[in-house]
């Protein structure tokens, strides 16, 4: 399904600034953002700008900037409507806006200097409370004391001339990739693929432009600033945001959110519906208005149906239908949304593992369950062979490739690894489907019944015995073993063996230090026995660690790359001796 563009609904304006100026002509005094600030009040401070105030504000840090067109500005602000202020400031300004994170983020300082020594910007945009915090990082980088830094809710002009307007295919931001698999890339977006992208998803969606996002996700997260900030700029909705810690102390908090206004959309990964419904309690649960939620996409990770039917379940009396959770598929190149569902519940397939291994989507009584995440809306999905090229037919397992107006148009200063992702042509007979540009995601999917399903990533595939496996499959398998070992918290992946790849499981078990050698071993001999019944697949080995010891990529996803480097250079004890 691909619906020409002028069928989609219609944004704002061309541009970001636009959108801004246009909300703020036309509905002034309506609430634009809202930053529910649980950190000085447990029961949460609300701070609200309309959207006079919020282009009042935004063209205040416009002017504060001493920027040219095409130089870059960093925004290192902590999750609030500052951070909305910034990005925007910093685009107003006529410059490209990197969203980024305050160096306060723990665990974040080697990524944050790492994406600011790629895009090298000209300035620099924080809240006065971080500002020190900001000036002591940045004189830690080359260059960095040449670097202008301007708090946003302090900000005054130093220019008077106004900015250049910006055109349609002008570059709006940068967005770095999480890099689980390699150093981070910024993805180079225009206005137009941004809200290329926002048409998109809000038909894909079925979204009503009445309604009020409501978003705990980072900000400097593809899905967090579609979801939180452009999506309300492009179609005049009112945005709620919340600190994602904030969530994590109480997931209560975002529901409840939710069920203050009527209509109210979300997207959360597959983590989030796990980490609510488990530690939401009964009373809480009872003051739940979920039935005034529109719809809440679930994205950005795998989806496990078992977590689906536990939320379901557990907030069933709160009002909350299955047929309002959206499974989608989509990545930072593509700006962030590519499938989405219709408003059904959640269809999930069977398959059998081996003919999945083996390349064919076949239904099967017993095998792996795969939760189907929809069409694509606006853009062009083909499942192709990646070694020629080719594109498959439905049923057969294939690299997902994307065409369409939210492609970005490459990786920031990276020509070479630009061509490679966003440049792919087909080969041979595609049936009707342009030729290229088409963007490679090193996602392994298949088309079944019309819906896309995703099988995994190419880079991560097991491949032992010349038979396929699915990392996450066998995650999943392994986290069974133990009410102690988190979903989510068990990479699967190879390494060489002495004639074939072999299998490693690395898992966090929250009891790890009151195991003892013994139970250690007797875990891991679950662990070997239940993945070999289920996947015929023999472990080379299974570690067992403590909490938080799994890397993680920025967004909360396995990084399993890089387990494998700490596993192989001894992190975890000697290798291969277990």
């Amino acid at each position: 399904m691909s619906l020409a563009p002028e069928n989609l609904p219609a944004t704002a304006g061309p541009t970001l600034p636009d959108c801004l100026r246009h909300w703020a002509d036309t509905g002034g005094d309506r609430p634009a953002v809202t930053f529910t600030d649980f950190a000085t009040d447990r029961a949460g401070r609300r701070r609200t700008l309309t959207w006079k105030q919020l282009k009042d504000r935004v063209d205040a840090v416009a002017g504060a900037l001493p920027v040219r067109p095409g130089d870059r500005v960093a925004v290192l602000c902590p999750q609030s409507a500052d951070y909305v202020v910034a990005f925007l400031g910093a685009i107003t300004a006529g410059a490209i806006a990197v969203p980024l994170f305050d160096p306060g983020l723990p665990g974040h300082a080697g990524r944050l200097a790492a994406v600011l020594t790629d895009c090298s910007p000209t300035a620099v945009i924080t809240t006065a409370a971080a500002e020190d915090a900001v000036r002591e990082f940045l004189a830690g980088l080359p260059g960095g004391e040449q670097v202008t830094v301007v708090a946003a809710d302090k900000a005054s002009p130093v220019r008077a001339w106004p900015a250049p307007a910006p055109a349609p295919d002008d570059v709006a931001y940068l967005q770095y990739t999480s890099g689980s698999t390699r150093s981070p890339a910024g993805v180079v977006l225009t206005h137009e693929n941004v809200l290329a992208n926002v048409r998109q998803a809000v038909h894909g969606l079925g979204i009503e432009p009445t309604g009020t996002t409501v978003s705990w996700l980072p900000l400097f997260h593809d899905m967090g600033l579609v979801l939180g900030l452009i999506t309300p700029l492009a179609m005049g909705m009112r945005s709620v945001l919340m600190d994602p810690l904030a969530f994590i102390e109480r997931p209560v908090r975002w529901l409840e959110l939710l069920g203050d206004h009527n209509g109210s959309w979300s997207a959360a990964p597959n983590f989030a519906f796990h980490y609510a419904a488990s530690r939401v309690r009964e009373e809480d649960r009872a003051k739940l208005r979920l039935d005034r939620v529109a719809a809440i996409v679930n994205g950005a990770e795998p989806i496990n149906p078992g977590v689906l039917d536990r939320f379901h379940e557990t907030f069933a009396e709160a009002g909350y239908t299955p047929d309002k959770t959206r499974p989608a598929y989509g990545l930072a190149e593509a700006t962030v949304f590519v499938t989405t569902g219709p408003g059904v519940p959640p269809r999930v397939t069977t398959f059998d593992r081996a003919a999945l291994g083996a390349g064919t989507a076949r239904p099967s009584d017993d095998g792996l369950k795969l939760v189907a995440c929809g069409v694509p809306v606006g853009q062009q999905v083909a499942l192709v062979d990646p070694e020629t090229g080719v594109a498959l037919a439905d049923g057969s397992v294939g690299e997902i490739w994307v065409h369409g107006p939210n492609v970005g148009t490459g990786y920031w200063q990276k020509p070479l690894e630009s061509t490679e992702t966003f440049g792919a042509r087909l080969t041979g007979d595609h049936g009707g489907l342009p030729s290229g540009p088409w963007l490679r995601t090193g996602d392994l999917g298949v088309r079944y019944d019309g819906e896309v399903y995703i099988a995994g990533r190419i880079k991560d595939l097991l491949i032992v015995d010349g038979r396929n496996h699915y990392p996450q499959d066998v995650e999943a398998t392994a986290a069974s073993a133990d009410r102690d070992i988190r979903p989510g918290s068990v990479a699967a992946f190879a390494v060489e063996g002495t004639d074939t790849e072999a299998a490693v499981i690395v898992a966090e078990h929250r009891g790890h230090t009151a195991l003892t050698t013994e139970d250690e071993r007797a875990l891991a001999v679950v662990i070997r026995r239940l993945v070999s019944d289920a996947h015929g697949l023999a472990l080379r080995d299974v570690v067992l660690v403590p909490a938080g010891l799994v890397p993680r990529t920025s967004s909360g996803k396995i990084a399993r790359s890089a387990c494998r480097d700490r596993y192989l250079a001894g992190d975890y004890g000697k290798a291969l001796v277990r």
